[in-house]
């Protein structure tokens, strides 16, 4: 066997090694990179860590996806429990530091109370003013004990200059109430008009966009930095076929989904995209997976690479948990490698 094959079969086993074993089998997060895309070269942060929509099931499908039919590097971070398995109900996210280095941060957490030492990655990632996604309880992505270091992000928070905290400061919003009922009404995705052309809808028409959970209740800031892109209609029932909701929860209907421009210290801003559609279930719409994906390359400056009909295909198999449902126990995060 000649030096130059052996030297070919390596680099061979390296680039299948990047493919299909996306993390070591220790690791308490996984990393999905080496395909091919527009996104080549950029690297997306995915923090998970709710107890109730389980996004600990639709953050890895989302990072298959923008990985291998686009070509980021997508590293997924997860609640962890002390035996290595993925428990959404933890306040532990081993794994922050990649943000140190990522170009965009997805966040889909709820009333986390992180440590010190984990917390600081994502207020260093806020305060370098980079682009933030935030799925669902993002705007209430962190509940943290008065008197630490980092209290004034909790989604409550009264510190002069940072009120209502992470969600209210990057989001524009905070927790407010539900307006949809979960369970039983639904939310169909009708975009606003105006913004019709906006790249993040591109490819998505009304109705597109079905989220089996309820919208919520939001009030946006009225100002130049938050455009609103999308309003959730209740709709009474589960079903995409049904009708919308009668009575007051649908006048006026709420924002679903939206960007802002955030402040950060000495002038600074960065950029943000929310939804308060999500759930595992939700995955399963092409329409929301297109918008996550959409949301995702303007969130990096890369409007112009978004197509009406890139790919937004589910990556293997998918069998979401009701998201009202209790999460799987004994899954490790080496076990969402794509096989």
């Amino acid at each position: 066997m000649s030096l130059a094959f052996r030297v070919r079969m390596l680099l061979l086993t390296a680039v299948v090694g990047m493919t299909s074993v996306p993390a070591r089998a220790a690791d308490p997060w996984i990393v999905y990179d080496g395909f091919d895309g527009p996104g080549k070269g950029k690297h997306i942060v995915l923090v998970s860590g709710d107890e109730e929509y389980r996004s600990e099931e639709a953050l890895p499908q989302l990072a298959k996806i923008l990985a291998k039919e686009h070509g980021f590097k997508c590293t997924v971070l997860f609640a962890i429990d002390k035996d290595g398995t993925i428990n959404p109900n933890v306040s532990n996210i081993p794994g922050l530091e990649a943000l140190d280095h990522a170009d965009a941060m997805i966040i889909f957490t709820r009333f986390r109370d992180l440590p010190d030492e984990q917390m600081k990655h994502i207020v260093d990632f806020i305060v370098a003013g980079k682009p933030v996604l935030g799925i669902r309880t993002a705007t209430h992505a962190f509940s943290i004990k008065s008197g630490k270091t980092y209290s004034r992000y909790s989604y409550n928070s009264n510190e002069k200059g940072y009120e209502k905290g992470f969600g209210k400061q990057v989001f524009g919003e905070t927790w407010v109430d539900h307006n949809g009922l979960n369970g039983k009404e639904a939310t169909r995705g009708l975009i606003i008009k105006g913004q019709e052309k906006n790249p993040i809808l591109r490819g998505i028409k009304d109705g597109d966009i079905f989220g089996q959970e309820g919208v919520y209740k939001v009030n946006l800031p009225m100002a130049a930095s938050c455009t609103p892109l999308l309003l959730g209609e209740v709709v009474a029932g589960q079903k995409p076929t049904d009708p919308a909701a009668k009575g007051a929860k649908n006048d006026p209907m709420m924002p679903v989904a939206w960007t802002n421009t955030y402040a950060v210290k000495d002038g600074k801003t960065g950029k943000s995209f929310a939804t308060t559609t999500g759930c595992s279930q939700d995955m399963e719409n092409e329409g929301y997976r297109r918008l996550l994906v959409n949301a995702t390359y303007w969130a990096v400056g890369m409007e112009d690479k978004i197509s009406e009909k890139a790919k937004v295909d589910l990556v293997g198999e998918y069998k979401p948990s009701s998201y009202r449902g209790s999460f799987v126990k004994g899954v490790k995060p080496a076990d969402l490698a794509i096989k």
